[in-house]
């Protein structure tokens, strides 16, 4: 039996867990779109890859030669666009004891603001040094974009791994962004009697 009340609740504050749903705002739908299309591509190739190199290893007793370059790249791209998706949809793992035990009030309020503020900030840092991280990887160790790291096999330039970090992390604070907003929103907006 569905509670329509609740439902009204959770699609207008920060705090609920939800499916994934279809974004409504066009440039939520492009991201998202894009986003899961690159996790879907990733997992199918990152699967591909690992059962090509057993069937090489265990069956023709053969080596695929650098295929762990790949690999590594794949599952960056896989994990950080993932958590972006992860943030859109409220959907992180998290030991959120300020919902579980808390009674609706004031004080549940603030603390999911704070809290929602502290995600912001440490994500926010994180981000700046993905950052930090894609250009040592896409300008090399001098900054002049002499000597770009690259993977030894394959000579992929490792910037390709690095940008998937930087994104994954930017719109991971996005998404924090927005909840901060909305769990305000909860926190300011005035009592109907």
């Amino acid at each position: 039996m569905s509670d329509i009340k609740n439902e009204d609740v959770c699609a207008t504050t920060a705090e609920c867990v939800t499916t994934v749903d279809a974004p409504q705002n066009i440039f939520d739908r492009i991201i998202i779109n894009s986003f899961s299309i690159i996790c879907f591509s990733s997992a199918v190739v990152l699967t591909l890859t690992i059962c090509l190199a057993a069937f090489f290893r265990y069956v023709l007793e053969k080596n695929l030669y650098g295929y762990e370059e790949w690999v590594k790249i794949l599952a960056f791209w896989l994990y950080f666009i993932g958590a972006a998706i992860g943030a859109y949809s409220r959907t992180h793992v998290s030991a959120d004891l300020v919902n579980a035990y808390l009674p609706d009030g004031k004080l549940k309020e603030f603390l999911v603001v704070l809290r929602n503020f502290i995600t912001v900030c440490v994500g926010g840092l994180f981000a700046w040094y993905g950052y930090e991280f894609f250009m040592f990887g896409f300008m090399g160790p001098l900054g002049t974009g002499i000597a770009i790291p690259k993977t030894s096999v394959w000579r992929i330039p490792l910037w390709l791994g690095y940008l998937s970090v930087f994104l994954g992390l930017l719109f991971m604070v996005y998404y924090f962004a927005r909840d901060l907003v909305l769990s305000l929103r909860e926190l300011f907006r005035r009592k109907k009697k």
